[in-house]
């Protein structure tokens, strides 16, 4: 049997440089060094399926990422000043945006994991909603619904309020 390890690289590679794409100018990770992380994190675990093992490097992603802007922020590193490129001088803070969203999504987490799952695979990994659908063992028609309610969740969250119900 072959090795998958180089087939199962690339595919987070791409993901990682689509996700990394849409990242903000002067990010100092790079698709090659976000997979490496991730895949140190992941460490030796058994995942026990193509979908297990994609939902925890999302996951790692998405922590790293979170870790990332955190320590952008530190203040011994200066990073509780609010950095600016003359461009973006109206711009929100990403890193506080990065922040905001990891903390709304750790609440609806607790309150639908599913739906928090498809936006970690969708917004952390990059994964097209029919491929995330596809990992998480869903209908086109269940993820259409679960994407639904957490946009609607997280919205109303990052907007100041509670979140609707679930």
């Amino acid at each position: 049997m072959s090795d998958p390890f180089p087939a199962v690289y690339a595919e987070l590679r791409r993901l990682a440089a689509a996700k990394l794409a849409a990242e903000p100018a002067g990010h100092t990770l790079d698709a090659t060094a976000l997979v490496h992380e991730a895949y140190l994190r992941l460490g030796a675990a058994s995942f026990g399926s193509r979908s297990g093992f994609f939902r925890a490097a999302a996951e790692a992603m998405r922590r790293i990422l979170v870790d990332h802007a955190r320590a952008k922020r530190a203040a011994k590193r200066g990073g509780d000043r609010l950095r600016a490129d003359l461009p973006d001088v109206a711009g929100a803070d990403p890193d506080s945006d990065l922040l905001a969203l990891d903390e709304a999504l750790a609440d609806l987490d607790r309150h639908d994991p599913a739906a928090a799952e498809l936006v970690k695979l969708r917004y952390f990994s990059g994964f097209t909603h029919a491929d995330a659908a596809a990992l998480l063992g869903l209908t086109r028609r269940q993820a259409d619904g679960l994407w639904a309610v957490a946009r609607a969740w997280l919205y109303r969250r990052l907007r100041g309020g509670e979140g609707p119900s679930l």
